[in-house]
């Protein structure tokens, strides 16, 4: 038995030695020190032996137990010593490494637009005016000498927060308000979001809008006319075509719409057309306007405007629907 234990002392050393995981170790342990491995088989087995060698044999199987859990101890220590270095290896950072770039965001396109046209006006002398989303009824409607059955004052038309308030269906109230505050002469433009009870392709709930406003002594048509082509040859190029055409608004009179002949080629045919398109609305700011913001009409007098900078960037950019400018679709807006 003695030599057993020898050979078991050699056997165990070497494969301890050479286990090269915890796995493989452990698999070492249960063989030699487990409940049936093979050093406690023979400390079981030590009753047959003679009394002469029992005490021998025993010293020797205990004192070889005690070396093999040392060892596989030790063993196990340099193992989870090499684990731990491998592990911190496959994860470490390369603080030499450039760090992962974050793509750089830009102005909205809608802004772009705005801005855009919000430089032109303010290089002729124009000042900018903000004004409340919601609005009530006064400013919105009555003191822009919007009669109580006019159409736009219906649900149907506009949201109301309440009787007597409503989300701004224009820019419009704007002006009121500079009006009252400030004495000519005037000139504002006042861009924002308006709200309107419409949704599809060219259409929406909520859009941007832009109002201009000048009031002075001798403002004549001739002066909104020249303001304007100013504005349209500086923004869509001087070669551009433009019409006015008579129209009504209850807050000017006399009133006109301004077209320009816009030349795109076709998304679906690729042939180059021309149409005339309308891009905002005019006038001369009617007397019953200033009578409400106790402006002397016989003194003074003044031209208005307002346009969509939601449509003006879809004719620039051949948007086919008003809906990709408000749906936050990354592939559709990092293309401006």
């Amino acid at each position: 038995m003695k030599e057993e234990l020898k050979q078991l002392e050699l056997d165990g050393s070497a494969r301890i030695a050479e286990a090269s995981d915890l796995k493989s170790l452990e698999e070492v342990r249960v063989a030699y020190l487990g409940r049936k491995g093979r050093i406690t088989e023979i400390l079981k087995g030590l009753g047959s032996a003679s009394p002469e060698d029992r005490r021998s044999l025993g010293q020797m199987a205990n004192l070889l137990k005690d070396q093999f859990a040392q060892r596989i101890d030790a063993r196990k220590t340099e193992l989870e010593a090499a684990l731990r270095e491998q592990k911190a290896q496959e994860q470490r950072v390369d603080m030499s490494l450039p760090g992962r770039a974050i793509p750089p965001g830009h102005v909205h396109v809608l802004n772009q637009i705005a801005d855009e046209i919000s430089d032109i006006f303010i290089q002729m002398g124009f000042q900018l005016a903000l004004g409340p989303d919601v609005e009530t009824e006064y400013y919105n409607f009555d003191a822009l000498n919007t009669p109580d059955d006019h159409p736009a004052r219906d649900s149907h038309d506009t949201f109301f927060v309440k009787p007597g308030v409503v989300l701004r269906t224009q820019t419009s109230p704007v002006q009121i308000r500079v009006m009252e505050q400030t004495r000519p002469p005037v000139a504002v433009i006042a861009p924002g979001r308006v709200y309107r009870v419409d949704l599809d392709a060219t259409h929406s709930p909520m859009f941007v809008q832009m109002e201009g406003l000048l009031v002075d002594k001798g403002i004549t048509f001739s002066d909104l006319k020249g303001t304007l082509m100013h504005f349209i040859h500086s923004f869509f190029g001087p070669d551009i075509q433009v019409r006015f055409r008579p129209h009504f608004f209850p807050f000017t009179e006399p009133s006109a719409e301004v077209d320009i002949l816009w030349t795109a080629r076709d998304r679906h045919t690729g042939e180059v057309k021309s149409k005339w398109l309308e891009i905002l609305g005019c006038g001369m700011v009617h007397p019953e306007v200033f009578k409400n913001v106790s402006y002397d009409y016989e003194e003074y007098s003044g031209y208005a405007f307002g346009l969509g900078i939601d449509r003006i960037a879809m004719v620039r950019h051949g948007i086919s629907s008003i809906t990709h400018l408000y749906e936050n679709d990354m592939r559709f807006l990092e293309q401006f």
